[in-house]
């Protein structure tokens, strides 16, 4: 009788043990296969944007490394339903919350960037300025070309960081971009250094500065999903953010034994009321920018009505009517 029993008991933990090492194995493969399912989703969604070998001296530009699977990534053009925009254009329409290119024109295609690039300048400023810094202005922050955007610095006067950075966002001030790139690179020259080290760490490798205003220069040029990308760490910057939606804004600085102030109205019509978005669109502001060549541009952050944030960039627009209309156009897709 005992020895049945401890038969009994002998099967009953074997049973046990064997279903033990089941469940075990059961649970190692659904493991391994959700590691798979993810591994996979991921690889679908970072790859979306290709890497290609080609480089602008051959005839094409190359594509970027994958990128994380939080940005908007597509390689080709998307159509949106209502949307035309002028052949030349280079548009696009981001719904950043659900990671989504909702229209895409040309945005791989090199073009010039004019102001724009002082979102990059202005990001150096951030991460490696001191903003209470002192600078004195030299003559060559104000010998720029004829018809240069110019806060109305003069050599020897002293201003700060701060607001050389109000100056550079809100006025698209060409001397207060050259005083910071001399203040923060020791020169212009290796300030551009920095310049292009920072896109390429951003994935902007469709894109080449070579100053920090982005007076033209035909060796100067990016793509609108580059600055897609720069702005896009731009946004992740609170003094950024705030300085970027001001209409209009008065810096103060220090001639000889005088303070003076220089009155700046913003550059972006829709900030100023010079234009009106569409019912329902909060543009909070992003950067303009506008030269013969580059013709008039434009990259910005809105919401909608419930808050949700999209980025818009036109660039290449014949006018700035054309610009502002061509914008409105997308901006009045997020709340469809």
């Amino acid at each position: 009788m005992k020895a049945k029993n401890r038969k009994r008991r002998q099967r009953v933990i074997m049973n046990t043990v064997f279903l033990i090492m089941i469940l075990f194995i059961v649970l190692l493969l659904g493991i391994l296969g959700i590691m798979r399912i993810r591994r996979d989703k991921n690889l679908d969604l970072t790859m979306a944007y290709q890497e290609q070998e080609s480089l602008d001296n051959a005839g094409e530009f190359q594509r970027a490394q994958p990128f994380a699977a939080e940005l908007c990534v597509t390689a080709e053009n998307v159509g949106l339903e209502g949307v035309s925009m002028v052949n030349d254009e280079k548009s696009c329409l981001l719904d950043i919350d659900n990671s989504e290119v909702m229209f895409a024109q040309g945005i791989h295609e090199k073009a010039y960037p004019a102001s724009i690039t002082k979102i990059i300048t202005a990001i150096l400023a951030i991460k490696y300025g001191d903003m209470d810094d002192v600078v004195t202005i030299s003559q060559n922050a104000v010998t720029l070309e004829e018809g240069s955007q110019l806060c109305g610095f003069q050599p020897g006067d002293m201003v700060t960081m701060d607001e050389l950075f109000h100056g550079l966002l809100v006025y698209s001030g060409n001397d207060a971009a050259m005083a910071i790139a001399e203040h923060l690179g020791g020169s212009v020259e290796h300030f551009v250094e920095m310049m292009n080290e920072e896109a390429r760490a951003l994935g902007a490798t469709n894109t080449h500065f070579v100053n920090p205003t982005g007076l033209h220069d035909d060796d100067h040029y990016t793509t609108a999903y580059d600055i897609y990308l720069m702005l896009n760490e731009a946004l992740n910057y609170d003094y950024f953010v705030d300085v970027m939606q001001l209409s209009v804004y008065n810096l103060t600085l220090t001639r000889g034994s005088e303070e003076v102030q220089l009155h700046l109205d913003s550059t972006d019509h829709y900030l100023t009321g010079e234009e009106s978005a569409p019912p329902g669109v909060t543009v909070l502001g992003g950067k303009t920018g506008t030269t013969s060549k580059a013709g008039s541009c434009l990259a910005i952050l809105s919401q909608n009505e419930y808050g949700a944030p999209y980025v818009s960039i036109v660039l290449n627009a014949g006018t700035k009517a054309q610009l502002y209309e061509d914008m409105n156009q997308l901006l009045g897709k997020i709340n469809s």
